[in-house]
């Protein structure tokens, strides 16, 4: 009997993509590494104990699993590969989308995005419901592969040893991404078989432990040092600190997140706007993981077409009217709100996020650039957050460079902030970590008020979050997890008078794509589904 041993496993449509070209560059400032070629992980993912003497010939256009891992070049190559899998819909700047199921923004392209914001969420074979499951899975498949071969490869335990510690940082990554969206799934922790792939999921808590488990390996094989894009110990922290906080263990989220902040390796960036464009990124001190691009050789095709051309997404008023007057007070108290031009007296950060569909902006060097818009904002507003203005005008020639930053220190603070308050309460360390966002140059917010409870706390904290990470794909994780997504979502209607709905029997979950239940009659769709 052929036994295939994939990268991708048993999943139909993650055994076709795989052949597709996934190499990458991972770094970009003078630290990193040299490029690596696109195709050379595709070429070692497809491994099959051949069932013919015809294929037990190496393939002249492949790498053969046994004749590779011989140098430490190869493992390079093979550690790019692995990388390489967040440079996908999951992962890169298309989680700005799920900012369009968190009631920030409405899309008006993606009917598959659209219609899970209204509740219309079904177990169907094609777009997010399905993508975001067979992307994380890709990614496990490509960890479990790596960690299976490495020991193979005549490299110094030391790299070995730090290699195998970014690799299971990877794979608490993509599981994460699973629980959050999923709930229990299926636990691999090694290559298998397509028969051995065919089991119930795990539930969410054995996930769980599985994910701090390979977090807390990858915590003490990493060196702690600045982030250089490969995962470091802080890295780590900062996931661990964020996994705990969304399983509401408080202490040990305050804990891990607090142990980033007094190991001193990462800061807060002086300069909100760059942050999200690639002038800003290189050596930047606040990003603690982000999906890299480089022109030419690893270009990001999307956020400059789809967002600064295409205008597929439009901030929604509830959100704009949520950030403060530059006196700190909401727009409801504040003297300075200026009804007739919302742009004024404002949280220096909105202007960095949102813009007006009409207004021009200004390019580094000083030109004022129009917009050619395909589309009609349906709410009046467009985001500027990680757009590029020197790209204009945007035409299907733009490639972007802007790396999809997915953590940075500014949430780590916040997650500590969270954490500590849930945990005992407001402390003078929980004001420090907001004070310090509010007060980054540029931005220069007044410090939030004191003896605040802890319920008026977790508000304040609440609302920074939606605030300094608006449009960054968190609000839609924020709203599930404090449970208030069932109350908030039914209050929005679309552009075109569309209701939203959230039922909060399903709806905190997606349901497992069809195409994988049926491939894996073990797997039980979620419930209500």
């Amino acid at each position: 009997m052929c036994i295939l041993k994939l990268i991708n496993i048993f999943y139909v449509n993650s055994i076709h993509a795989i052949g597709g070209q996934v190499g990458a560059k991972i770094n970009k400032n003078k630290h990193m590494k040299k490029l690596f070629k696109i195709g050379v992980i595709a070429a070692l993912a497809i491994q099959t104990i051949s069932c013919s003497k015809f294929l037990d010939k190496n393939p002249l256009d492949q790498i053969s699993s046994e004749t590779f891992w011989n140098n430490q070049k190869e493992v390079d190559m093979a550690l790019a590969g692995v990388y390489a899998r967040i440079l996908t819909g999951t992962f890169d700047h298309n989680t700005m989308f799920w900012d369009v199921l968190g009631g920030d923004i409405c899309a008006n392209q993606g009917a598959d995005v659209v219609a899970l914001g209204q509740g219309l969420i079904e177990a169907t074979s094609g777009g997010i419901v399905s993508n975001i499951y067979s992307q994380c899975y890709q990614g496990i498949s490509s960890c479990n592969f790596f960690l299976e071969n490495v020991d193979r490869a005549p490299v110094s335990d030391e790299i070995k040893t730090r290699y195998k510690g970014e690799v299971l940082f990877l794979r608490a990554m993509f599981y994460f991404t699973l629980t959050e969206f999923y709930g229990g799934v299926p636990v691999y922790t090694k290559l298998v078989t397509i028969d051995e792939a065919k089991v119930k999921q795990s539930s969410k808590s054995e996930v769980v432990a599985q994910i701090l488990a390979d977090l807390d390996v990858a915590i003490n094989s990493l060196p702690n040092t600045a982030y250089n894009g490969h995962a470091v110990k802080g890295s780590a922290l900062a996931l661990k600190a964020k996994v705990l906080l969304h399983n509401e263990q408080w202490g040990p989220a305050a804990a891990a997140a607090q142990q980033v902040i007094t190991d001193g390796k990462f800061s807060l960036f002086n300069n909100y706007r760059t942050l999200f464009l690639a002038i800003g990124q290189g050596g930047n001190p606040e990003i603690m993981m982000s999906a890299q691009y480089l022109n030419p050789d690893r270009s990001a095709t999307g956020p400059d077409i789809q967002f600064a051309w295409h205008g597929t997404i439009n901030p929604r008023g509830e959100l704009v009217n949520d950030y403060e007057c530059t006196d700190g007070q909401p727009i409801t108290t504040s003297p300075l709100y200026n009804s007739s031009n919302w742009r004024l007296n404002r949280d220096p950060r909105l202007l960095m996020t949102i813009k007006a569909f009409e207004d021009k902006v200004i390019n580094s060097s000083g030109v004022e650039m129009g917009f050619n818009y395909n589309a009609q904002s349906g709410t009046g507003y467009e985001p500027v957050k990680g757009l590029n203005w020197d790209a204009l005008p945007v035409d299907y020639s733009t490639r972007s460079e802007q790396d999809w930053v997915l953590m940075r220190y500014a949430e780590l603070l916040l997650i500590y902030a969270e954490a500590k308050n849930e945990e005992s309460g407001p402390d003078q360390s929980i004001y420090d970590a907001i004070n310090q966002i509010r007060a980054r140059p540029g931005v220069n917010m007044p410090p939030i008020s004191t003896g605040l409870s802890k319920e008026q706390m977790r508000e304040r904290i609440r609302h920074e979050r939606r605030i300094e990470l608006a449009l960054e794909g968190k609000r839609y994780w924020d709203i599930k997890r404090w449970k208030t997504a069932q109350t908030y979502i039914p209050t929005l209607v679309d552009p075109g008078g569309a209701q939203r709905k959230f039922d909060a029997s399903k709806h905190y979950l997606f349901p497992f794509p069809q195409s994988e239940i049926d491939t894996n009659p073990s797997l039980e769709q979620n419930p209500n589904y």
